[in-house]
């Protein structure tokens, strides 16, 4: 059985208003992941992502450098239960 994990990624510079969560939605569609990805008022973004362990890890990966017009100052991370809610991958608005 793979191990399946729970993730919620708060990503901190200039990463919205460049392509931040569309980049995310595209790899985790790639990869297999489920969860969602929004824009916060104070200027992060934060995603909750749940799949494969070693999968996850490669989302985290990309999440501290960001597509080309980010900035990434800061990530975040908190490991947490998987719970299987999710059954695709979504932008929230």
């Amino acid at each position: 059985m793979t191990d399946r994990v729970r993730v919620r990624i708060m990503v901190s510079g200039r990463v919205q208003g460049v392509f931040f969560r569309r980049n995310i939605r595209g790899r985790a569609l790639k990869l297999g992941l489920v969860g969602w990805v929004r824009n916060l008022p104070d200027g992060r973004v934060e995603t909750i992502i749940e799949g494969e362990r070693e999968k996850v890890e490669k989302m985290i990966k990309w999440a501290q450098k960001g597509p080309l017009w980010a900035r990434v100052d800061k990530v975040d991370v908190e490991w947490q239960e998987h719970t299987g809610e999710f059954d695709r991958f979504e932008i929230k608005y």
